[in-house]
């Protein structure tokens, strides 16, 4: 993770009294605008396959996307340990450890 991708705080993430996330504008800004350059690259593939592109070419677009798709989930995974998770442990909460277990499974699957 680069410099801008650690843009959280504990206190511009999620809050586990409702089991929502809540982001500072900043870092919303932030994903929508990585996740608008990812759709933007699921866009050009289908257009490459379309073209009947060269796999290897395809291959290496969907790679990069991939790549900045698990940047997304590195900044959420950020701010979820350093706010959510951490308020819950603070709260006696030791359940969110397994469920934060389950989710590094998932993404490391991929």
């Amino acid at each position: 993770m680069n410099q801008d991708d650690s843009l959280l705080n504990e206190e511009e993430i999620c809050h586990s009294s409702d089991r929502k996330s809540h982001h500072s504008d900043k870092v919303k800004s932030n994903l929508v605008t990585r996740l608008n350059r990812i759709e933007g690259q699921i866009r050009g593939i289908k257009g490459l396959i379309e073209k009947d592109t060269y796999c290897d070419d395809v291959i290496t677009q969907i790679s990069a996307t991939q790549s900045a798709l698990n940047s997304v989930a590195k900044i959420l995974l950020e701010g979820h340990l350093k706010g959510c998770v951490v308020d819950r442990l603070q709260e006696g909460d030791m359940e969110v450890l397994d469920e934060v277990l389950v989710t590094i499974q998932k993404l490391m699957k991929k």
